[in-house]
């Protein structure tokens, strides 16, 4: 059900044939002020351009976001918080174009039926505009189609899987937000081949497109170097523990391991590869990268050495003090996301918030959905949390924000970018 769509009622108009004077004048009266008022209605629809768009009013903006706020993935829930924060920053300085941004987060659990559920909601009750920066590649396919169908935006999805760009002229409405998973496992890849070209590699991957995206990216790339994984085990996101996997990938005799999975099961990945013993090189998911929600926890002397893919800059990380985007955040952060780790998850809803922005900037007054899906295509911009180099740029023929990533290395303390 499609919440809200113009109507035209169908009308008939009969004109007989003239048969006098009077009747002429009176069928050019007539259509003279049928003309007027078709032009009256077309300029009164191109002032108003979006005024009928779900969730826009003169004074506000209504966007509709799904993320775990419950559950074993409850910690990815610190994103969507954050990027609500962010527009409380914005809305305290005037919001955009003159209307407040209004954020509503529907709790999905992680779960893809649940998400389905919710984003029906947000479209259907709520009467949202657009969604934006939903968590999850399995959650955010799981209402693709319908999103689709009922052509409502379905933007910056925290998701780097391929089916986002690879599907985009199927699901026109729909885009990722991540750099590709594909492109971070072959990153990784090359990364291993190169600094240590004898490996042994094991991979732990979470069980869903996102885990297997980036295990293809890492098996092609392997394969063209004759290198294939010593062994291959993988998660479920529901999993109380991943003990067993840990234990058979150190028995394949493996000296690297990339560990990418969820939060809760990186952590204990981690964990459970110092108590037995087990000190391979490791790789892992950068949103499973907090320093204070999984590798303190963890035991940072533990964890020292441990790599990841990035494209946003550590808020732990020293060497930018002096940076003024990374002081702007923490001052960000400061005011209007107190209590909230200052971490990866953290810097990525800040900046879904920025660009949600930037995107609602572009679209001036005319904000309805094929204008917000037109301008998202349009964006080419920096964001000053992201790294040096790196920028978010969309086109009709790459629809995908992010598309690179640098090595990084766990120092202890926090988190650096290697040399390339």
């Amino acid at each position: 059900m499609v919440p809200f769509a113009w109507r035209r009622a169908d009308a008939s108009i009969h004109l007989t044939h003239p048969t006098t004077t009077g009747d002429i004048m009176q069928k050019r009266q007539f259509i003279t002020m049928l003309s007027g008022a078709m032009l009256a209605g077309v300029s009164g629809l191109t002032r108003a351009q979006g005024a009928g768009t779900p969730g826009v009013t003169d004074s506000e903006i209504k966007i509709g976001s799904t993320l775990p706020l419950s559950g074993p993935a409850a910690g990815y829930g610190a994103v969507g918080k954050a990027m609500s924060a962010w527009f409380d920053l914005v809305n305290a300085e005037g919001g955009v174009n003159g209307r407040k941004l209004k954020l509503v987060l529907a709790d999905d659990g992680y779960s893809p039926p649940k998400t389905l559920e919710q984003v029906r909601r947000l479209v259907e009750r709520e009467q949202v505009a657009f969604i934006a920066g939903q968590i999850g590649s399995s959650t955010g396919l799981a209402t693709r189609s319908y999103l689709n169908n009922a052509k409502v935006p379905q933007l910056f999805v925290s998701s780097g899987a391929a089916t986002w760009l690879d599907d985009a002229a199927k699901f026109p409405w729909s885009m990722g937000w991540l750099p590709l998973y594909t492109d971070e496992g072959r990153i990784l890849a090359r990364h291993i081949l190169q600094t240590r070209p004898n490996a042994k590699i094991a991979m732990f991957y979470q069980n869903d497109d996102a885990g297997k995206d980036v295990l293809r990216g890492m098996k092609e790339v392997l394969a063209a170097a004759g290198k294939p994984l010593v062994r291959e085990e993988s998660h479920e996101v529901s999993d109380p523990t991943v003990d067993s996997q840990i234990v058979s990938m150190q028995a394949s005799g493996a000296d690297v391991l990339v560990a990418w999975g969820s939060p809760k099961a990186t952590l204990q990945s981690l964990r459970k590869a110092h108590d037995i013993g087990w000190r391979p090189t490791i790789y892992i998911n950068p949103s499973a990268s907090s320093v204070p929600m999984v590798l303190t926890p963890v035991g940072l002397d533990k964890v020292k050495g441990v790599m990841s893919a990035a494209f946003v800059k550590d808020p732990g990380d020293l060497t930018w003090k002096d940076d003024p985007g990374f002081q702007a955040w923490h001052a960000f952060m400061d005011k209007y996301n107190k209590g909230a780790a200052k971490e990866y998850l953290t810097v990525l809803g800040a900046c879904l918030g920025q660009v949600t922005v930037q995107l609602l900037k572009q679209c001036g007054n005319d904000l309805s959905r094929e204008n917000i899906l037109r301008q998202a295509r349009r964006l080419d911009m920096e964001l000053p949390m992201m790294l040096p180099g790196l920028r978010v740029k969309t086109s009709d023929a790459r629809p995908h924000p992010i598309p690179d990533m640098r090595i990084q290395q766990f120092d202890g303390t926090s988190w650096k970018v290697m040399s390339s």
